[in-house]
């Protein structure tokens, strides 16, 4: 299924950010300089990349159709599992977001240190956790129980979105942005 495959590859740089997150968090932790652009652009790529441009695709097409066909199965994967995982994602983005202005303000402020890197690697924990279990169960079980018309359908409109995307330069742009913090911090 050409939509699942694309999530799955999404998957696969949302996890190199994750570990760039992790790097960066543990470069602070061991007495480096905390570059709030930095921590900034690794708040971007979540909330532009791994949500707006890769959860649209999973939450109003593969799990809107999960939730409609799949009966409680399908309800309780989506609607009490990875939705409430979404949620939690956009919340350690928003805290994060709140620590690094905290921390922009007052340089001296161990609290928002502590947040920034306390909400960073939380994130890294839970979308390591969430991707597996996306691509091993989640995206599974859709594929084997979705109507054929309805993955057919779920193709086509992940291709249209993937072509508008690229026509802005979504993916260009958080490529760029992810390569550049690999190389920095050296993962």
């Amino acid at each position: 299924m050409y939509g699942v495959e694309v999530l799955v590859n999404e998957h696969d740089q949302i996890m190199r950010m994750a570990n760039v997150m992790r790097r960066a968090s543990l470069h602070v932790l061991n007495g480096g300089d905390l570059v709030v652009q930095d921590f900034d652009h690794m708040v971007d790529f979540v909330r532009n990349y791994a949500d707006q441009h890769h959860h649209r695709k999973e939450e109003k097409l593969l799990f809107d159709y999960m939730v409609k066909e799949l009966g409680n199965i399908g309800i309780n994967l989506v609607k009490h599992g990875m939705l409430v995982e979404h949620d939690l994602g956009r919340l350690y983005m928003a805290e994060l977001d709140q620590a690094l202005r905290a921390y922009e303000n007052d340089a001296d402020n161990s609290d928002a240190k502590l947040d920034i890197i306390t909400n960073t690697t939380a994130y890294t924990y839970l979308i390591k956790r969430h991707i597996a279990k996306e691509n091993e169960v989640v995206f599974t079980f859709g594929e084997k129980n979705l109507k054929e018309e309805s993955k057919a359908y779920i193709d086509k409109q992940t291709k249209i979105i993937e072509e508008e995307a690229q026509e802005i330069g979504v993916q260009v742009k958080y490529m760029g942005i992810l390569e550049e913090l690999e190389k920095k911090y050296l993962v």
